[in-house]
């Protein structure tokens, strides 16, 4: 649930900022009217892009059964790990200059093809973002069944409303939280997410590995444990559940669960440090 929460929120407040900042330009422009049909013409059109792709990845899931059906499940969770490290990169190159860009291809796309470039700009903006969150659900709902699926759909629909509440405390300029700190926050709970899907990921990778005829140091590696903590933090309740969701906690880590975590949290600490801090998401990125 707090993982769905987490998402949702995340993405549709990004969602609706580029939406703000458009419309806020729409309100500038000689025929408002006409220019705000075609954008949440476009908004409505990536929206249903997104559950495009949501029933062709159930359907696909559906399809593919049993060793193929985990590969594909396993391959999207990792592909969603990615997604997120994308996406924080975006964010530290393109947010101190997104209301600019967003302004400017906006200004082209009106010239050139008139209300259409607006419909399509918007569909693409709202288009990525829901993709990224359905590819980001799917990965953490996998074989959630019963109670938990409700509660992880319950988590989604809660973190909707709490992105509309966060986008207009964003927008009053509340001294209690800003868009600097929402991107900072919102980060370092991204790339922690990250890791937790990078160690699923591994988790369905070693199952399927375990199952097949391989040589002995395979199997050792993916699936005996270096450590057993469970006796004092457990992986399956309380915090250690948490931090299990959150960050990728194992009770008892196999060595390529250890290395991938490490290498993923040394190549993120050696990226982040090649961006420029001059590039750092700041309050410019929110509409005016």
């Amino acid at each position: 649930m707090n993982q769905s929460l987490f998402i949702v929120w995340r993405e549709s407040i990004e969602a609706l900022l580029v939406i703000g900042i458009l419309y806020a330009w729409i309100n500038q422009q000689a025929e408002p009217r006409r220019a705000r049909a075609y954008l949440w013409a476009g908004v409505s059109l990536g929206l249903m892009l997104s559950g495009l792709l949501a029933l062709i990845i159930l359907f696909a899931g559906q399809w593919l059964a049993g060793a193929a059906g985990e590969w594909f499940q396993a391959a999207l969770v990792l592909l969603a790990s990615l997604l997120i490290l994308q996406m924080v990169g975006w964010m530290r190159r393109h947010g101190r200059t997104l209301k600019q860009d967003l302004l400017q291809n906006a200004d082209g796309q009106l010239n050139r093809r008139g209300g259409l470039g607006l419909l399509f700009l918007a569909m693409l903006a709202v288009g990525r973002e829901g993709s990224e969150t359905v590819v980001f659900l799917y990965g953490l709902g996998i074989h959630k069944q019963g109670l938990a699926l409700w509660r992880f759909a319950l988590g989604g629909a809660l973190g909707l409303g709490l992105a509309v509440l966060t986008f207009i405390l964003l927008q009053s300029s509340s001294r209690l939280i800003s868009w600097r700190r929402f991107f900072v926050l919102s980060e370092t709970v991204l790339l922690l997410l990250g890791a937790a899907m990078l160690v699923a990921g591994l988790d369905r990778v070693s199952g399927q590995l375990m199952a097949m005829e391989l040589p002995e140091q395979v199997y050792s590696w993916f699936g005996d444990a270096l450590w057993d903590s469970s006796a004092w933090l457990d992986d399956a309740s309380g915090l250690g559940a948490v931090l299990a969701n959150f960050t990728g906690y194992r009770a008892m880590p196999s060595a390529a669960t250890v290395t991938a975590l490490a290498c993923y949290w040394g190549l993120v600490g050696l990226w982040l440090r090649r961006l420029s801090p001059k590039k750092s998401p700041s309050k410019s990125a929110c509409p005016a």
